[in-house]
């Protein structure tokens, strides 16, 4: 499943990032785990997260082996290192991911939860601005998959980006400034 919401363009000077809503069917302490537990991140997101659980800590984000071969990463830049930002169970997690920084928000929503995710780009011309938005868009839609159904029909190396990537590279050509729904 693809979701027509797009996410929202950010810039501030030379920074760029990319914010993204989503309305979850499950409580935030179930949304939670599937952010932070390696059984249910090995579904929707490239790499695990290893580490304390502490603001300060030093984080490892080895990515699964199955996306750094489809991808041909080395073995060698196959992990990524960081640190714990926010630890707020079950509420805030943010984290830094080698130069990005991703940022997790969570508020009861309902019967739900509201997902708010942030990320602030480190290296901008590493990886294209559309192929970068259309992944963390497939990575947030895997999760409301595996939320809703308790797996993934594809993993997330295998879901088809083009369309989101078109859609994306077309926003990215405007103003750059604006949420699209």
């Amino acid at each position: 499943m693809t979701t027509n919401r797009l996410g929202e363009i950010l810039r501030d000077g030379d920074r760029y990032g990319l914010r993204y809503e989503r309305r979850l069917r499950h409580p935030p302490e179930k949304v939670w785990r599937a952010l932070t537990e390696s059984e249910s991140l090995r579904h929707w997101m490239p790499a695990d997260i290893l580490g304390e659980r502490r603001i300060g800590a030093v984080l490892t984000f080895p990515f699964w082996p199955a996306h750094a071969e489809r991808y041909g990463i080395p073995a060698e830049q196959a992990v990524l290192s960081g640190r714990m930002l926010a630890w707020e169970p079950p509420r805030l997690l943010e984290y830094s991911w080698d130069a990005d920084v991703l940022r997790f928000e969570l508020s009861p929503d309902g019967d739900g939860t509201r997902l708010v995710f942030t990320t602030w780009l480190g290296e901008v011309d590493q990886y294209p601005a559309d192929g970068t938005a259309a992944g963390y868009h497939a990575c947030l839609d895997q999760l409301a998959e595996l939320l809703d159904t308790g797996s993934v029909a594809l993993p997330v190396i295998d879901v088809p980006l083009g369309d989101l990537e078109e859609r994306y590279a077309a926003l990215l050509a405007d103003d750059g400034n604006r949420a699209w729904s």
